[in-house]
């Protein structure tokens, strides 16, 4: 498990407006604690729809290796879960430019963005 990577997860039991069922999840932890075998494993979720009122939060994923629909990766629903909940391996890996978009998402999304470094 690397970050970068789109995993299933079972997201399962979930609350209220929480993402759930078994879906791809984005690896956001970084590659250091998950070397360590670290549980839970910081994530970010992902789906098929989009919302139009919603299309400002979400970053589109195209299909690649086993990723076969198009997703859009929901930053707002970041979330810890443990290892036993992730399937048997990587559908696919975001590229550098689309991690990069990712993260500023949720940094925006938890209100951080004053902190990001402008980029020259």
């Amino acid at each position: 498990m690397r970050r970068g990577e789109i995993w299933l997860a079972r997201l399962n039991p979930n609350t209220g407006a929480e993402a759930g069922k078994v879906r791809p999840v984005l690896i956001l932890l970084n590659d250091a604690l998950l070397a360590t075998g670290m549980s839970p494993v910081l994530c970010i979720p992902l789906t098929s729809k989009l919302y139009k009122n919603l299309a400002g939060l979400r970053i589109a994923i195209a299909p690649r290796g086993l990723l076969l629909k198009p997703c859009y990766a929901m930053p707002e629903q970041a979330r810890a879960l443990d290892r036993n909940r992730f399937g048997e391996g990587s559908l696919a890996t975001l590229t550098n430019a689309e991690m990069a978009q990712v993260e500023k998402l949720f940094i925006a999304a938890c209100g951080m963005a004053q902190y990001l470094i402008p980029q020259h």
